[in-house]
């Protein structure tokens, strides 16, 4: 680790940290050091004892956390081992970002999907900040295609949404589960659910941003707004 941080802080750049650490509310551990150096050091220790390395691994800086992340997607272990390593990383997500970059790090292979998706039903039910986003992240990442959309958007449908980073992730999945599946996202939209009024907005605003979508839907999405 003490190895770890003096590459850390040789890597930092205080503009870009000043940068970041804006987008990052609460995020005062942070050097500045930027993501696409994470993934390649994350990449070289998930090569190397990855697991020496999680067992050691701490919190001290941002980028600390972020890399632990990072290597539990890029590292070669079956996928029992990936879904208790990544139960027990998930308690240490405190802001979107490391949420967002370690759930696009793991890819899942088809005959993963199922286990892992088991594992995030296990969060289904959570109203932790973060444990909801990350099974809101992780669907949209993974698990948008024909044999699972209608249960992810069920599910997304029956996330607590009432912490802001909470609802943020659901209605960025929702528009992207829009842009992929228009019509069977629009029955979740138009028919009854559970989205608050706050998070049915923002998916709202979300997909009408979106350059896959024609000006004229974008219209008669706003046009749904509450």
């Amino acid at each position: 680790m003490n190895e770890l941080r003096q590459w850390l802080l040789e890597e930092a750049e205080e503009g870009y940290k000043k940068f970041s650490a804006g987008l990052i509310p609460g995020c005062d551990n942070m050097l500045g050091v930027r993501i696409p150096v994470l993934r390649r050091k994350a990449k070289e220790i998930a090569r190397g004892d990855f697991r020496a390395f999680l067992a050691e691994s701490e919190d001290l800086y941002f980028e600390e956390t972020m890399i632990a992340g990072m290597v539990i997607g890029y590292a070669r272990m079956d996928i029992d081992e990936r879904i208790s390593m990544f139960r027990e990383f998930i308690p240490r997500i405190h802001n979107w970002s490391v949420n967002d970059c370690v759930c696009a790090t793991i890819k899942l292979k088809s005959e993963e999907y199922q286990p892992f998706w088991d594992f995030l039903m296990g969060y289904r039910e959570s109203e932790d900040e973060f444990e909801v986003r990350v099974v809101a992240v992780m669907l949209m990442d993974q698990y948008l295609i024909p044999g699972y959309i209608g249960k992810v958007l069920a599910v997304l449908d029956s996330l607590c949404d009432e912490p802001y980073y909470a609802s943020m992730g659901i209605a960025w999945a929702l528009a992207t589960a829009y842009a992929k599946f228009p019509e069977e996202t629009l029955a979740l939209m138009r028919g009854e659910n559970h989205l608050s009024d706050e998070t049915f907005n923002r998916a709202v605003q979300k997909m009408t941003e979106s350059y896959r979508v024609s000006e004229e839907d974008k219209a008669a999405l706003r046009a749904m707004k509450k």
